[in-house]
């Protein structure tokens, strides 16, 4: 069997996106699928990571992106004021007339790229992986031109994003069009993939053709051997990755401020926006925070590894946060260190923390809460009684990535027959 695996994020992009579709593309060929991927030759990412590797057993095709680079407006915007202010708003405005989402252009090359290869190597199937939620035009197209069965693999929700804000007449607009490309996935697709059981179901509401299958991501235990937990004199809480959207420390920055803990500190990898940058400095919490910017995955998971804690930070978005259940969920659980999950207490994060034993569960935005867990573990390691997370090898097989890509290339026998 060959495949076609369609996605914007891929080395040397970085950040938390990579990791799916470079897993997929690293294990399939192992299960006797050739592999062939087609990512952006440049797509101008907020961050690259040229530590990371394309797979060596997979065939990497690049297609030349057109489109705006990656960028973060709010805090592009935050702290300028009259005409300085107009002026970006003015230079990013292009950016919210680009539908469903600013990558839509790359589809220019990425469509004509892909029906190239499909036909040069006999491809048998395609795989498009949002977000973005345009990279599934190329599938639709694939499909209807050469009659090749397409599956849709969704790591966030097309239509209920956590993140997503709704609050402008703008942003109002572009969520009817993401409701669009969900309905032309759902019609066309023969088949989807969700995340989340969660962005399933929100599928299956839309009256699909084909199967809707859930294949939730997994751990990489292989990617923290030889990374060591060394003790330390202070108790470190990690938390990797950056804000966006709803994501917020604020929470559990006024949880660790009022805890009265002056031997914890808490360590931020990655992009940290000014304006909890200045709340925290409001909070006077001097060297308990420690901001790290964004650096390699492979330092990234050293200092997880390296900590007596991590943070998981999910919000509850209106609910939508309770269906979350993100790559970084696994990330932590393979990491093996104690999880303090700032999730919503009733959603699938916390499902799968508590049913791993892997850590404490506390609403986000609960600051109460999140000061009890906190000086909770803070009392079991005072206590040494702080130890690691193991998981069983049943527990462990049950979440390792490659049984994930085993799940998608059952599905892609099926899909092909």
């Amino acid at each position: 069997m060959k495949v076609l695996l369609v996605t914007v994020y891929f080395p040397p992009a970085g950040g938390g996106g990579v990791q799916r579709p470079l897993k997929f593309a690293t294990h399939l060929p192992a299960l006797g699928i050739e592999t062939h991927v087609l990512a952006p030759d440049d797509p101008k990412w907020i961050h690259t990571d040229d530590e990371l590797q394309p797979p060596t057993q997979a065939w990497v095709h690049r297609a030349r992106y057109l489109g705006p680079r990656g960028r973060r407006p709010a805090e592009e915007l935050h702290g300028r004021r009259g005409l300085d202010r107009a002026s970006l708003q003015g230079r990013l405005a292009f950016r919210r007339l680009l539908v469903p989402d600013e990558n839509v252009s790359w589809n220019v090359t990425a469509i004509p790229a892909a029906l190239r290869i499909a036909r040069a190597e006999g491809i048998d199937a395609v795989i498009t992986t949002s977000p973005p939620g345009s990279i599934h035009l190329v599938g639709a197209a694939v499909k209807r031109a050469l009659g090749i069965p397409w599956i849709a693999d969704l790591r966030d929700s097309l239509v209920a994003h956590p993140h997503r804000r709704t609050e402008t007449l703008g942003a109002r607009a572009k969520a009817r069009s993401h409701v669009l490309v969900a309905r032309m996935v759902a019609h066309r697709a023969d088949a989807i993939v969700a995340a989340a059981d969660a962005i399933a179901h929100e599928a299956r509401g839309l009256s699909p053709r084909g199967r809707v299958v859930t294949i939730e991501n997994g751990c990489d235990f292989d990617d923290f051997a030889g990374l060591a937990y060394t003790p330390a004199g202070r108790f470190r809480i990690t938390h990797a990755g950056s804000f966006f959207g709803r994501r917020d420390p604020k929470p559990f920055l006024q949880a660790l401020a009022s805890s009265g803990l002056e031997d914890v500190v808490a360590r931020f990898v990655g992009d940290f926006r000014s304006a909890d940058r200045e709340f925290a400095e409001g909070l006077d919490l001097g060297e308990r925070l420690e901001l790290h910017p964004y650096v390699p995955r492979r330092r990234s998971l050293e200092l997880q590894r390296d900590s007596e804690a991590l943070l998981l930070l999910v919000p509850d978005a209106d609910g939508r946060g309770k269906g979350v259940l993100s790559g970084k969920v696994f990330e932590y659980l393979a990491a093996e260190r104690p999880i303090l999950a700032a999730v919503p207490p009733e959603g699938a994060a916390a499902k799968l923390i508590e049913e791993t034993g892997a850590g404490i569960v506390a609403a986000a935005e609960d600051v109460d809460a999140l000061r009890e867990a906190l000086v909770a573990l803070h009392a079991k390691w005072r206590s040494g009684d702080l130890g690691w997370t193991l998981l069983p090898p049943d527990v462990r097989d049950r979440l390792d990535r490659r049984q994930r890509t085993a799940e998608l290339a059952t599905l892609l026998g099926e899909v092909v027959q």
